[in-house]
């Protein structure tokens, strides 16, 4: 014997479409609106329609949408120059320095520099160079680095 089911009506079926809108519209808002920055982070914040930069300290963020904090790692990191004939590395211990953010920003511009070289084709060595270390490297060994005051170099070995 079958028994006898309803159907759920147009009322039943728009109170769903609105529990999954709210949902999907709170899940929107709050990945457009909400950000942390971890305490070895700093966060560079920048307001695409008043053009304000401003840096963000380690803790939680609300902001407007059209606003991109990109988080930078403040922790010394190892960079090297690697000759795969010559079998010689050459390495340092810098760091970025979050004193001078307005100047990277001008050198570099805002963007995810988490994103740089992220595609690369550079395999054979022992360590690929990917995001901000990618960019870390090059402003250490550049020829003119006493120029940038955003690098500090913790050690040369």
């Amino acid at each position: 014997m079958i028994k006898n089911t309803r159907l759920p009506t147009l009322q039943d079926l728009s109170k769903y479409k609105r529990l999954i809108a709210g949902i999907v519209s709170s899940f929107v808002l709050y990945l457009a609106c909400f950000n942390s920055v971890e305490f070895q982070h700093r966060g560079i914040a920048w307001n695409r329609f008043t053009g304000k930069l401003y840096l963000q300290m380690p803790g939680y963020y609300v902001t407007e949408p059209w606003v991109s904090v990109s988080q930078i790692d403040i922790r010394p990191q190892r960079v090297c120059l690697q000759s795969s004939s010559l079998r010689t590395t050459i390495c340092k211990l810098v760091r970025f320095d979050p004193r001078f953010y307005r100047e990277f920003v001008a050198v570099e511009g805002h963007k995810y520099y988490w994103f740089a070289n992220r595609v690369s084709y550079n395999s054979g060595y022992r360590e690929e160079y990917r995001g901000f270390k990618d960019l870390l490297r090059g402003y250490a060994f550049h020829s003119a680095r006493s120029h940038y005051s955003f690098i500090v170099e913790e050690s040369d070995y």
